[in-house]
């Protein structure tokens, strides 16, 4: 600290200042005291030179404050209003996701991008804001940009740039997840040897369809334009690749082309693909078949050949899952058993199956649990049926899983002469014939394992619905925008590395906590900027946010920040292992 000497017309005025350097590193000074006029210190200090007394208060300070080095004490004045257009607090929630960025090294990888084509915007810079943006603020991408100035660490990049940058990702798109899978290995355990694949779409805020738009049927049964988008997902729950496809196109052709990709360029051979029953065309279980690759795939009991029906609803042969000692080849007839004695139990049945000259394994089980689930469902849809009885015009409009198909019109009275008016009943023979289907659960496969085991592995299919979940709720990856059939693939790169980022997050705080928990509490993490003292969390900290600096192995949850420990921390996050 050092003495500033004022001199006016009438009088010399002294205050103490000091040197620090600001958020962004520059070197500036503030104002720690002011101490009046010579005229002011005499009358408060008789006897005393004012220079000398200024120069031995400031060194006083000076002295006290490196005796009180851990304490920060910041003085506010209440008539002092704050400067216009200044920012004082900041997101710093985002350093957890910028640690993983950089674990992935995908600076290192827009750097050489950058290198190889020679443009003059910082590809990093933009890529890591869309994606720390579309976890905790999703929204435009110009809307992004503003966004992403509340992040401890600004920016600079202009609109124009941005999206020249998603042009560049386009260009770049089976690169990077290429390098996204690859890098993702040396931070958490993939189980590539289990693939999950399903298909979703995502609708437009627009009415013309050309290119990747295209009309289809909407998982939202909305009228707009669509893209399909197909995923694999490995055992441990983590995006691996995806592909985009007009709106229109077939599910079942889309697995094959990514498979072959992925195999190719992630260097993957032995894999066993899992998919749901829209999916398990039979050309794809046989492509399934072939090297040391397998199979496992849901199978309607509806839609099964009449004899296979009969075996599956046949109440004799049974087998109960887990079994031990003598009980593991004991047979039961379920028609015989009480519910309530088996209802945590799984019985199964399986047998080899030749349809259309390919040779599969159907795994059938039955759960009283999932029997009475069904019913359950079942019933609350009749009582949504019977409500219809007084609203005809809605009785036509059935669709598979409607309540109307409950539902059979009468037309001809008990003489057999044409009503007069159209009665309508509850149709008993569909609901009986529904009946027999519940708690069956059917699996078709090649692989040799154990019924408990093909069962475990189809049960982890909930893990890509999640997925699609959050990005389409969380991560508000829909509606879409843009226009240009490459800024949309883009787009969807973004949200699939912003989704693979995520992922890892809750990998490494051992999915102790919930998607939206997660992100909230990132969002809400925030600092208040105490100009030149340092910087003040203004968040509530919780398990989690111990959990999360436990993990990362810094800390922002003291009552005080210095500037130098943040820029550390910031420093620390841009570390690859």
């Amino acid at each position: 600290m050092r003495v500033k000497r004022n001199v006016s017309k009438n009088s010399i005025s002294y205050s103490i200042i000091e040197s620090y350097r600001d958020r962004n590193g520059r070197s500036t000074t503030r104002v720690v005291e002011s101490l009046g006029n010579e005229e002011e210190i005499r009358r408060n200090h008789p006897g005393v030179d004012p220079e000398k007394w200024a120069n031995e208060y400031a060194r006083k300070l000076t002295e006290e404050k490196k005796k009180k080095t851990s304490q920060i004490i910041a003085k506010y004045n209440p008539t002092k209003q704050i400067p216009l257009n200044t920012r004082q607090s900041y997101n710093i929630g985002y350093l957890f996701l910028q640690k993983i960025y950089h674990e992935l090294k995908f600076d290192k990888l827009c750097q050489q991008i950058e290198r190889e084509n020679q443009f003059s915007f910082d590809l990093n810079a933009i890529l890591s804001r869309l994606l720390y943006m579309r976890i905790l603020n999703p929204s435009s991408k110009r809307s992004t940009l503003e966004q992403a100035k509340e992040l401890l660490e600004g920016h600079t990049i202009e609109p124009q740039h941005m999206y020249r940058a998603l042009d560049v990702l386009e260009k770049n798109m089976d690169r990077i997840q290429e390098a996204a899978y690859k890098n993702s290995k040396t931070i958490v355990s993939r189980q590539t040897d289990i693939l999950y694949y399903d298909c979703t779409n995502f609708f437009f805020e627009i009415e013309e369809a050309d290119g990747l738009k295209q009309y289809g049927m909407s998982k939202e049964h909305r009228p707009n334009p669509i893209v399909q988008m197909g995923l694999f997902m490995d055992g441990d729950g983590l995006p691996l690749a995806y592909n985009l496809n007009p709106g229109n196109t077939n599910e079942q052709p889309t697995l094959k082309p990514l498979q072959k990709r992925i195999m190719k360029e992630f260097n993957l051979s032995k894999m066993i693909v899992i998919t749901d029953a829209g999916l398990s065309s039979v050309g794809n279980r046989k492509y399934n078949t072939l090297g040391e690759r397998g199979f496992v795939t849901t199978q309607s009991i509806k839609m099964l050949p009449k004899h296979l029906k009969a075996f599956a609803l046949d109440k004799k042969g049974w087998k109960l899952t887990h079994a031990t000692g003598n009980n593991r080849n004991k047979l039961y007839d379920l028609s015989t058993l009480n519910p309530n004695k088996f209802m945590t139990h799984t019985f199964y049945k399986k047998r080899w199956i030749n349809e259309k000259g390919f040779e599969q394994r159907l795994i059938v089980t039955f759960s009283f649990k999932y029997q009475a689930y069904n019913q359950s469902i079942r019933e609350k849809q009749i009582e949504r049926a019977i409500k219809k009885f007084d609203n005809p015009s809605q009785l036509n409009k059935k669709k598979a899983n409607d309540p109307t198909r409950f539902i059979e019109s009468i037309n001809f009275t008990q003489d057999g002469e044409v009503a007069k008016k159209t009665h309508y009943t509850l149709n008993n023979a569909q609901v009986e014939k529904e009946a027999q289907y519940d708690g069956l659960y059917g699996v078709c496969t090649n692989v040799q394992s154990t019924p408990e085991e093909i069962v475990a592995i189809n049960h982890r299919r909930w893990e890509i619905e999640e997925t699609f979940r959050i990005m389409k709720t969380e991560m508000k990856s829909r509606p879409v925008y843009l226009q240009k059939d490459e800024r949309i693939q883009a787009h969807f790169l973004t949200c699939f590395l912003s989704l693979l980022i995520f992922r890892i997050l809750e990998k490494k705080l051992k999915e102790k906590f919930t998607c939206t928990d997660i992100i909230q509490t990132l969002k809400n993490m925030r600092v208040y900027d105490v100009q030149g003292q340092g910087y003040i969390p203004t968040y509530t900290r919780t398990h989690l946010t111990d959990y999360l600096h436990e993990t990362f192995g810094f800390r922002t949850d003291t009552e005080i920040i210095s500037p130098k420990i943040l820029k550390k921390i910031m420093k620390d996050t841009k570390k690859a292992k």
